[in-house]
């Protein structure tokens, strides 16, 4: 790796604050400022004290007109904002945005890597590789997710992984629906996706599929008539069947080993870069996401691309604002308008379960320096580098592409994260400003704290501080590369501060649309 270079671009800073664009309207405290006290760039004295990673007027801002920072509008003065004021949710709002999508237009293919990079995966019979060699207890329906957990309890007391070296775990993965809903819908649509996915991850070895027996997701609708995997590790059965609790525990534990012998041959060997796919998250955001953390994941994912490999942006309710930033770089006009589509059905959503788009950023958000979701989109798409657009993808849906893609989520980050990992995932990178502490079983993920106040505080959950983009002038582009370096590793088997923490049993969250009856 290079060393670390200054920051380079349109960014000014000073130590105070920073000006991400010359057409900004605003600047970013670099620090926590006093009233009356004089920053670079801003030629009056502040009108109040101002939070770090919160916005500062650089000049007078009549009711109305647009605040813009990025070079984007992010808003519009609610009231007469003058020179020095603090810019937050008292006098900033979203106003109405209308956005010229021109599809395709700035879609610029990256150029290739040709330096062959490996990393040490597993290698499965679908010609996909995992990061990880775990076996997964999958549950139909709320109703066997705790007998998926008492066989995966029996099955540790037992010992019986003691045998089998190369399994890197049993993981049960429960969730709270599979029942009360309808059997047509966009709902069960999504469901079926997101345990069809799990049930074929490159990061299980083998799976055991439980279910109850009466429920709407059916555990013959989801085996029936199709090689869910094809190494054969798959065993079914549901409580009913078995006859209760007892015998599908003892069952249950009877296939596991037979399953863990399957998995136990799966042995690490070198494989190209190219089959990483990661799913890129942003979670309890500040001010800091869009000028640190987002940026270099945006470096690092067009590091990947260009190696071949596959990333995925997600969060549809967290584009809002700035999905034209997208569409321009879609390969094609078609994915383009898949992207609004998409963009229309969650306006539509949102209106008819009494909510709106701007319903986001949260309060932690806000406390952090964010304002409008437009705000947050345009620091949220940095995540997403450069690369073109190759496609748009539905929940869970299984990612058939290489390159960068989009996959449509909500903001909630355990569901959004859940849909990556169906559609194949085998990384996670969680960029955070307030912090977060959340693992994705069976997929690793990293961690990158967008400052370095909250990096020191939260250092034994966090992978990578990128607030020394700030503090100490390393550029995006090495801590970019000092991500895409950390990638591989983690992909060959380093593990990540949340793995060594135990975290991922209770994130598996699928999106529940529609009625619950």
């Amino acid at each position: 790796m290079q060393a670390p270079q200054k920051n380079t671009g349109n960014q000014s800073a000073n130590g105070d604050v920073l000006r991400l664009s010359p057409s900004d309207n605003v600047v970013i405290a670099l620090r926590e400022l006093a009233a009356g006290e004089r920053v670079a760039h801003v030629p009056e004295p502040l009108t109040s004290a101002v939070t770090r990673g919160h916005k500062i007027a650089l000049q007078p801002i009549a009711a109305g007109e647009n605040v813009i920072r990025y070079g984007q509008i992010i808003g519009e003065a609610k009231a007469d904002i003058t020179t020095g004021d603090h810019v937050h949710v008292h006098n900033l709002g979203m106003g109405a945005h209308q956005q010229d999508y021109a599809h395709a237009s700035a879609s610029v293919p990256l150029s290739e890597c040709h330096e062959a990079r490996t990393f040490d995966g597993y290698h499965r019979a679908n010609g996909k590789v995992g990061t990880r060699n775990y076996i997964g207890i999958l549950t139909t329906v709320n109703c066997s997710g705790s007998v998926a957990r008492f066989i995966a309890e029996a099955a540790e007391k037992g010992g019986l992984l003691e045998s089998f070296p190369n399994v890197d775990g049993i993981v049960p993965i429960v969730h709270g629906t599979g029942c009360g809903m309808s059997g047509e819908n966009e709902g069960y649509a999504a469901l079926f996706r997101t345990l069809s996915g799990y049930a074929q991850h490159p990061n299980f070895g083998g799976i055991l599929l439980i279910g109850l027996g009466c429920e709407v997701m059916q555990v013959a609708s989801l085996v029936g008539g199709q090689p869910i995997r094809a190494d054969g590790a798959l065993r079914y059965m549901t409580i009913q069947h078995e006859g209760g609790t007892r015998r599908t525990i003892e069952r249950g534990v009877e296939e596991l080993r037979g399953i863990a012998e399957l998995a136990n041959q799966a042995k690490r060997a070198p494989a190209p870069v190219s089959e990483i796919m990661v799913g890129m998250q942003c979670g309890g955001s500040d001010g800091y996401s869009g000028i640190t953390a987002n940026p270099a994941l945006g470096y690092a994912s067009d590091l990947l691309v260009r190696h071949g490999g596959t990333t995925i942006l997600s969060e549809t309710s967290e584009i809002y604002g700035a999905e034209h930033l997208l569409t321009r770089r879609a390969e094609t006009e078609a994915v383009g308008e898949k992207l609004i589509e998409r963009v229309r059905w969650w306006e539509d959503y949102t209106e008819r379960n009494g909510g709106e788009m701007d319903n986001n950023p949260s309060p932690g958000n806000k406390r952090g320096g964010l304002t409008t979701i437009l705000e947050k989109s345009l620091g949220a798409v940095a995540k997403g580098g450069t690369a073109p657009l190759r496609d748009v993808y539905q929940f869970g849906e299984i990612i058939d592409k290489h390159g960068f893609v989009f996959m449509d989520s909500p903001g909630f980050d355990p569901c959004s994260v859940t849909g990556q990992v169906a559609s194949g995932a085998n990384l996670i990178v969680f960029t955070t400003g307030r912090g977060s502490v959340s693992g994705y079983q069976p997929t690793p993920c990293i961690k990158l704290a967008t400052n370095s106040e909250m990096y020191a505080r939260l250092s034994e959950d966090m992978d990578l501080n990128c607030g020394d983009i700030v503090t100490e002038g390393v550029s995006i582009e090495a801590k970019g590369e000092e991500l895409f370096e950390m990638l591989i590793r983690v992909a060959s088997g380093a593990e990540t501060k949340s793995e060594a923490l135990g975290f991922g049993g209770v994130e598996f969250v699928p999106w529940q649309i529609g009625a619950v009856m």
